[in-house]
């Protein structure tokens, strides 16, 4: 069987219940290639979530398969998923919950390092540094707790933390919905600048498509646990053939200006 080598990650028939005749995901296939983002798109309640657990499998799913870069992830062991995660990483939604409100963040970002018992070559101090650099934040901020800094400073603190290890993918699930407009924008475009920097696969999981138009090259839209939308980003958002995906471009038909800073 031949393997397109575009292709970073690929999911096929995820399937998953909680109850027996209660899917959550319902036959849910797409591939995302190496350096794209790919949108995952729908109302709170479609599954977006639950799919990207079931990728990095957070959860497992009833059934389907999971392929990264040619392996099958659903195969592996537990020992096996602690080394692939390092390649595989999650900024969450809500930056207040993601953080310890007991450890510093020179603490909050030396856990990976500490739970894959790696060591930078740099040392672990430099690169908490250019950690920090490299989403805006002074060095100072290691000596702080989470409670000291805004809601954009923390969820850019959640960005360092997953790129610590120097991941190839990161699921960004809801990243900015917990942000007011402005600091969301910013929030947003630094995650751009990173994807060109370290050359980063994206899954953009969002319940807006002006947001989903900005940021990504392709789109799947869900509705009730199942793809009813898949393809190029400005297709899809110009010509959509779901009457669900027309009302969700209905729902939001401009982006806020705000979303341009930096552009």
């Amino acid at each position: 069987m031949s393997v397109d080598e575009s292709v970073l990650l690929e999911a096929q028939g995820l399937v998953k219940e909680y109850e027996p005749g209660r899917r959550v995901v319902d036959d849910v296939s797409f591939a995302i290639r190496r350096g794209e983002t790919l949108g995952l798109v729908g109302e709170s309640g479609s599954g977006k979530s639950t799919v990207a657990r079931l990728l990095l499998r957070l959860a497992e799913p009833t059934a389907g398969t999971v392929r990264y870069d040619g392996q099958d992830l659903l195969a592996m062991s537990q020992r096996e998923m602690r080394g692939m995660r390092r390649r595989m990483q999650i900024v969450f939604q809500d930056p207040y919950a993601a953080l310890n409100p007991r450890m510093k963040v020179k603490q909050i970002l030396s856990e990976p390092f500490e739970i894959h018992g790696e060591r930078p070559s740099e040392g672990v101090g430099a690169r908490l540094q250019e950690m920090l650099k490299t989403v805006g934040l002074e060095e100072s901020a290691l000596e702080r707790f989470p409670h000291e800094f805004s809601g954009g400073q923390r969820q850019r603190i959640n960005i360092a933390r997953a790129l610590a290890l120097r991941p190839e993918f990161l699921v960004l699930d809801e990243p900015v919905s917990a942000l007011d407009v402005s600091v969301g924008a910013q929030v947003v475009n630094l995650l751009r600048e990173l994807q060109k920097r370290y050359v980063l696969t994206y899954l953009f999981i969002s319940h807006s498509m002006p947001l989903v138009r900005y940021l990504c090259d392709r789109v799947a839209v869900m509705q009730r646990g199942r793809l009813v939308e898949l393809g190029e980003c400005e297709q899809v958002c110009s010509a959509p053939r779901d009457e669900y995906t027309r009302r969700l471009i209905a729902a939001t038909p401009e982006m806020p200006e705000a979303l341009r800073v930096g552009d």
